[in-house]
């Protein structure tokens, strides 16, 4: 009976403490609004519009496989670094589709894909040049949609965990909180560069 009495009041004071609040809110809503002492009629200062807040964008991503690391760089200032997952055969260069290599080599961002099975990729021009030679002379399809992605759709509770080994089919994979950043920053166009 006591703990009945006690919770009742506890929660008398919360719902008390709430309809204060939100009284003043309501009271403070409804008050004219007070020219600034200065202003004489006709003579008002305009008030200026809060200053945008400057976004870095890139123009460069370095991926260090070995490092397990992407750099984003601006004028050659790096601005923003990220812990990444590989392809599941990460050790050397992708010769064919489905060998589980991330690519080495000098690229672009594409195309965006906010739509993916992988939370917001963007597009690696994989393969270039060179590797559809390299892939020729095997004999092979070097593959393609290689991407920087978050992690698989439904799982995005898995944060950071997903470093604990490289799992993606040569994919560079960061966090879905990691992604959101990397998508506000990377324009279509960016310079891609992989190094072993």
């Amino acid at each position: 009976m006591k703990k009945v009495f006690v919770a009742l009041i506890f929660f008398t004071l919360v719902a008390g403490g709430m309809m204060y609040v939100l009284h003043r809110r309501e009271k403070a809503s409804s008050r004219p609004a007070v020219p600034p002492k200065h202003a004489e009629k006709g003579h008002e200062r305009p008030v200026p519009a809060p200053a945008p807040i400057p976004v870095m964008v890139a123009d460069t991503i370095l991926i260090e496989k070995k490092a397990r690391r992407l750099t984003l760089f601006r004028d050659g200032k790096p601005i923003r670094k990220f812990k990444v997952s590989l392809g599941f055969e990460p050790e050397g260069k992708k010769n064919m589709e489905g060998d589980g290599k991330t690519p080495e080599g000098c690229y672009i961002i594409d195309y965006r894909n906010e739509n993916s099975k992988f939370y917001r990729a963007l597009h690696i021009s994989y393969p270039n040049k060179e590797d559809r030679r390299q892939a020729a002379e095997l004999g092979v399809s070097p593959g393609s949609d290689i991407m920087i992605h978050g992690l698989k759709n439904g799982f995005g509770w898995i944060g950071k965990r997903h470093l604990i080994r490289d799992w993606t089919q040569g994919c560079v994979a960061v966090s879905n909180r990691e992604m959101d950043e990397i998508w506000r920053l990377v324009p279509i166009g960016a310079k891609v560069q992989i190094v072993p």
